[in-house]
């Protein structure tokens, strides 16, 4: 994912106590920040449902689903994707803001492709200042520095955070479960589950090592808010582990002979491999976020488990199916929530020149994200930010348009 840049920390900590919570600011509306990842910026929110058809059946936001400037005409960081779907944006009297970005690691980084990808650190924390440029207008900062100059003048009373799993490599694993089933065949698989370049990621050594990023990362959130003068107990940092995005082997609609799944479905897992996503690697990570709750020895934090809270809508589930599998003619069709998929199709490069980008692939779409907002909405509990399972409750589509969920 390109080579790491050495993240700039802050040195100094502003006192917390006496002078009060908030002193400097300015704006005592209530605020929700999201910290992290493609799975809370929002990646995929523009698509709600799959289908091999005109994309524009499937397409609920437009081409400025992930334009997140003041005048939503253009992203403030490209490709980092904050969609408008993204979950913190829960309304009522609660403001959101959308900090995270997608490929996002716990430090940091420029990508290959020269993009850049802020962690949650105090990267630029030795840059001059630049009057009049808002924190989250683009600047290259850390999310932790962003989130420090932004509560600095606002009452943030939740921090959500979704952060770990590009540290364990996980769109490069996915990457070799596709190539390795588009290039081998049922008689003689590769199987990605069984490539020690894959599994090596999954490691003792490699996960003690990312649970301590991850520990850091959420210290980091910490340290930023009491930069910016936010005690302890005035705000809850809410974290998140990460849902499946697809089914066990048992779960899907096509079969695995042939190319079939990945080309119908896009979703080209070999059963073998799927089983192992769904028992080992996602169990292992998420596994890895609440450890590192633990660690960071913060006493302020929340989590919500988000594990199974697509089960039933997951990619290539057979409880689900393509528009045009379930002969829906677009996404606004009634019923459609609760007929098709709530996960992006895998996508290689027959994307190019299409309005998908590959970076969307396996990602809560627009049905996703709203549906993890409704849990997210919960969580906060009107400020008594409370933890809890998030999964599925019914059919159809509540007040606010949402899909039906439950935080247990």
């Amino acid at each position: 994912m390109g080579a790491l840049l050495v993240p700039l920390l802050a040195v100094t900590t502003t006192a917390v106590g006496s002078s009060g919570a908030h002193a400097a600011a300015k704006d005592e509306q209530p605020w929700v920040v999201s910290l992290g990842d493609s799975y809370i910026s929002g990646e995929a929110g523009r698509w709600a449902g799959n289908t091999n058809d005109d994309s524009s059946k499937a397409d609920a936001l437009g081409p400025t689903a992930y334009y997140d400037d003041a005048g939503h005409t253009a992203e403030t960081i490209p490709r980092c994707h904050r969609s408008q779907s993204a979950e913190i944006y829960i309304g009522g009297t609660v403001n959101g803001l959308n900090l995270a970005c997608s490929g996002a690691t716990t430090s940091t980084f420029t990508n290959t492709d020269g993009n850049f990808k802020p962690g949650l650190d105090f990267y630029g924390a030795g840059a001059k200042s630049r009057p009049g440029v808002a924190a989250d207008a683009g600047a290259k900062q850390g999310q932790a520095l962003m989130l420090q100059e932004f509560a600095a003048t606002h009452k943030v009373s939740m921090v959500a955070v979704s952060i770990g799993g590009n540290d364990f490599n996980f769109g490069p694993m996915v990457e070799t479960c596709i190539k390795d089933f588009l290039t081998s065949t049922r008689w003689n698989p590769s199987y990605c589950s069984k490539d020690s370049n894959v599994t090596g990621n999954l490691s003792a050594a490699n996960v003690d090592a990312v649970t301590s990023h991850i520990a850091q990362a959420l210290k980091n959130v910490r340290q930023a808010m009491a930069n910016a003068g936010h005690a302890d107990d005035s705000y809850t940092i809410l974290v998140q582990n990460y849902p499946a995005p697809i089914p066990n082997s048992s779960g899907f609609r096509y079969g695995q002979s042939g190319i079939g799944r990945q080309v119908t479905g896009g979703c080209g897992f070999w059963d073998k491999d799927a089983d192992w996503a769904i028992t080992t690697a996602l169990p292992t990570i998420s596994g890895a976020v609440s450890d590192a709750v633990a660690r960071s020895g913060l006493t302020n934090v929340k989590q919500l488990d988000i594990s199974s809270a697509l089960n039933g809508r997951r990619l290539c589930e057979n409880t689900v199916g393509l528009l045009e599998e379930r002969n829906l003619t677009s996404w606004k069709d009634a019923g459609a929530v609760d007929q098709t998929e709530w996960v992006d199709q895998i996508r290689t490069a027959s994307a190019i020149g299409s309005p998908y980008y590959i970076q969307e692939s396996l990602h809560p779409n627009y049905w996703g994200q709203l549906a993890l907002r409704n849990c997210v909405r919960q969580a906060y509990n009107n400020g008594a930010v409370r933890g809890g399972s998030c999964k599925i409750a019914g059919s159809g589509l509540d007040a606010d348009g949402e899909p039906m969920m439950a935080l247990e």
